[in-house]
């Protein structure tokens, strides 16, 4: 029997949450960067699981993926970033920014080797990251740039935000702290929308590991904190995604609805010449579209990834957010699934999930003690203020 929402614990959350938004990385890594009509040519048909590479046996030399083993289970750097997160937190065991960034996870990134599935070996995470994450070493570590504004000038995409699920699990039920929280953190990778959906990302998974929470309430916490092209371009996605309720109906209409938000274009592959650039009117396009997924879902897991991943595009990060999200409301990852996943990245998804747990409640034990400080110091300076 499903428990109710009401009674799922913060541990079942933070796994779901982690284990769910891994799943969809996973399904969604071999169909990147694809259309859904390239998808259902390639597989006849929609995807409906885990599936092998693109180019199958040839994928070592296969343009434009090699040498990445995408599919088959493995797990991309949407992954390996939000596992390398959480070993942040592990370390400071307390609330983190833009200087935790610079001190912790570009180390971690650089000098420390770990299995990387794609790449069938042990190597630096810094050698599988993308050079929009890649930045992140080139400024903090060579350029010594603030770490709050080291994110200005990178290429503008969901690169900060595709492995913040963890800040708004750490403020769980408290969205307004897990937006500040990843703005902060976020200014070290992005500027512009990219760092806006870091931030209102991380406040959909605190939305959605609140008690009671449902799809539409954690589209509603998004569009009170988000601004500017990142707030309308959800409002309008969403407001489509209300009408399906299959994801194969709503894949044009979603798509049709986020790009005159979108700079990449119509060809994902071969971006627009405005693509990725700093604006206030456009947003990531992977923010919106996983949101509208697990609408259209009613919050299910397999469902919202499904939905994410037969989208195409910038599938994978898009069903890594998607997934995070269903499994942060409390809908079951498939065993099969998770299993699967884990066995073929060689990677403990639960173990991860533990860790943030039990650095949560230890954030939170000590965030009470500060605010019962605040208070007694605020009504010792005769703050409160009693009505007659």
């Amino acid at each position: 029997m499903t428990p109710k929402n009401s009674e799922i614990s913060l541990e079942d959350r933070i796994t779901g949450a982690l284990v769910g938004a891994a799943v969809g990385d996973a399904l969604g890594g071999p169909v990147e960067g694809y259309s859904p009509e390239q998808i259902l040519e390639r597989h006849a048909g929609r995807v409906h699981g885990i599936v092998g590479p693109w180019n199958g046996d040839a994928w070592r030399t296969a343009r434009p993926i090699a040498p990445y083993h995408k599919g088959d289970g493995h797990v991309t750097d949407d992954t390996l970033m939000t596992h390398a997160l959480i070993r942040v937190y592990d370390r400071v065991r307390d609330h983190l920014d833009a200087y935790a960034i610079a001190d912790h996870l570009v180390p971690d990134l650089m000098t420390n080797p770990r299995w990387i599935p794609e790449l069938e070996a042990e190597a630096l995470p810094l050698q599988r990251i993308f050079l929009a994450e890649k930045w992140l070493v080139t400024r903090l570590h060579y350029g010594h740039v603030d770490p709050r504004e080291a994110g200005v000038g990178n290429i503008v995409n969901c690169g900060a935000a595709m492995y913040m699920a963890p800040v708004g699990l750490v403020n769980a039920a408290n969205p307004q702290a897990a937006y500040a929280e990843a703005l902060d953190i976020a200014g070290a990778h992005q500027s512009s929308y990219g760092r806006e959906a870091a931030g209102v990302f991380a406040a959909a998974v605190a939305a959605a590991a609140t008690p009671g929470a449902t799809p539409d309430s954690v589209v509603t916490t998004c569009l009170s904190l988000a601004k500017d092209g990142t707030r309308t371009a959800i409002e309008q996605v969403c407001e489509v995604a209300t009408r399906h309720t299959d994801f194969e109906s709503a894949l044009h209409p979603l798509r049709k609805a986020v790009a005159p938000y979108d700079t990449v274009g119509p060809d994902y592959r071969s971006p627009s010449l405005g693509a990725r650039r700093p604006s206030r009117l456009h947003t990531i396009e992977e923010l919106p579209i996983a949101l509208a997924m697990v609408l259209v879902a009613a919050g299910d897991h397999r469902r919202a990834v499904l939905g994410a991943v037969n989208y195409g595009r910038d599938c994978d990060s898009i069903a890594t957010m998607a997934g995070a999200l269903a499994g942060a409301l409390g809908s079951p990852v498939p065993d099969d699934w998770s299993k699967t996943v884990s066995e073929a990245s060689r990677l403990d998804l639960w173990e991860p999930a533990a860790t943030l747990a039990a650095v949560t409640r230890e954030i939170f034990a000590r965030d009470v003690t500060h605010r019962r400080t605040h208070e007694a110091a605020f009504a010792e300076l005769g703050g409160p203020r009693c009505s007659d």
